[in-house]
């Protein structure tokens, strides 16, 4: 199976009693149907993207990464690449190399939200399919090349520091908790 088809069958197996959550899945199988690029970046309407929130629920906290290029708190979260066999794969590989963690699982359910946000040219689009990943106990974050650093925030903290979209995640995060 490609990462295409399995991002189509996450996407129709992902569900939300959020009504706006819904026309975002509707939004995101309609770009899958128009573009069989539409999971790489050089779709030029847009593409899917996957991250992660790393969550220590033991210790009631999220790690944040100061993104380099965008000079914001968020999740950890990019690209697809042609080796990564799932959407999941490619949100826990993204959040394990962003995050410096090894051993990170993903919440079960699959996705916790969706965030479709706009991006400067060549790209119009980023369509992220957003996971939760729980740190294994005595979890250390090693900064990557791609964050200016790495914070643990508490949840409550997150307000202050993130935009509303990471907040969204957080608040959806908690309440699978």
């Amino acid at each position: 199976m490609s990462l295409h088809e399995d991002a189509g069958l996450v996407l129709k197996a992902y569900d939300s009693a959020d009504e706006a959550q819904q026309e975002l899945r509707r939004v995101y199988l309609e770009h899958l149907d128009a573009h069989p690029d539409g999971m790489w970046k050089a779709c030029g309407a847009g593409h899917l993207t996957a991250s992660a929130l790393v969550v220590d629920p033991e210790r009631g906290r999220v790690l944040l990464t100061l993104h380099r290029k965008l000079g914001m708190w968020l999740q950890m979260g990019g690209h697809c690449e042609p080796g990564d066999p799932t959407l999941a794969a490619a949100a826990l590989r993204e959040a394990t190399e962003e995050s410096g963690i090894p051993g990170l699982t993903l919440l079960p359910g699959g996705p916790v939200r969706l965030d479709r946000h706009p991006i400067p040219a060549p790209c119009h689009w980023h369509l992220d399919v957003q996971y939760a990943a729980l740190a294994p106990t005595g979890a250390v974050a090693e900064i990557s090349d791609e964050s200016l650093d790495l914070r643990w925030y508490a949840y409550e903290e997150v307000a202050a520091v993130a935009d509303a979209s990471v907040v969204r995640l957080t608040e959806a995060t908690l309440a699978r908790l």
